[in-house]
């Protein structure tokens, strides 16, 4: 039996455009089963704990805009946490795939969704010998957002006929933060390439040649064309 996991998150929201949220993003990340990723999930358990944080959900967003529970630390001990995550990104065996929109110029919420819908559809049909391999699919999301569930259940039940869903909780998987990790840096992708970052975003990453070095550059190999 071979099964598939595939993790999702989004950024943004489904109202209407706004230039500080221009995008929209959804990252599903695929993990087959049969390749065993423990030993390099143990090793990042062992260097949180190392660095002052066991078992800690990692978000990525609020790292790099220093919110939430991040707020009392200093640029550095937050760039640690995001590097840990990196790290165990970049070695292990999966793939990638974020679809996206410039909600500029959409009408409504119905057009984001088509749009969205359209785009997973037809990577689904251009990787279909990828997906029609595997006995089973379960997806894991955490339902953040109904139009997204709708999404991702449409799509895959109209073209697959062995998906399984799965609400999950941030905390309960690290794929599910390398999804979240993944679509935060799309995210900024998009926004570097338009000169949009904000300030935080700036600080944080202090120039383009390391976003794209050390950030975007080993995603390259990962995503499913």
């Amino acid at each position: 039996m071979r099964e598939l996991s595939v993790f999702v998150d989004e950024s943004g929201d489904f109202g209407e455009y706004d230039y500080h949220a221009p995008f929209y993003i959804i990252t599903l990340v695929f993990h087959d089963q049969n390749v065993n990723i423990q030993e390099d999930l143990v090793k990042l358990e062992t260097e949180l704990s190392q660095i002052g944080w066991p078992n800690h959900c990692v978000h990525a967003g609020p790292i790099i805009r220093s919110e939430y529970e991040y707020k009392d630390f200093t640029i550095e001990e937050r760039q640690k946490i995001l590097k840990k995550l990196m790290t165990f990104t970049r070695k292990i065996d999966i793939k990638y795939q974020s679809i996206c929109i410039e909600k500029k110029n959409i009408s409504d919420s119905v057009e984001v969704i088509g749009k969205l819908s359209k785009q997973l559809a037809n990577f689904i049909k251009n990787h279909i010998e990828y997906f029609l391999s595997f006995d089973s699919i379960k997806i894991y999301y955490d339902n953040g957002q109904v139009e997204v569930t709708r999404i991702l259940s449409s799509v895959f039940n109209s073209l697959l006929d062995n998906v399984e869903f799965r609400k999950v909780l941030p905390s309960d998987y690290r794929l599910f933060q390398v999804a979240d990790l993944i679509c935060t840096l799309k995210l900024i992708e998009l926004k570097m390439n338009k000169h949009v970052l904000s300030k935080s975003e700036s600080i944080f990453f202090k120039d383009v040649r390391t976003i794209r070095k050390n950030y975007l550059k080993p995603l390259d190999d990962k995503e499913m064309k």
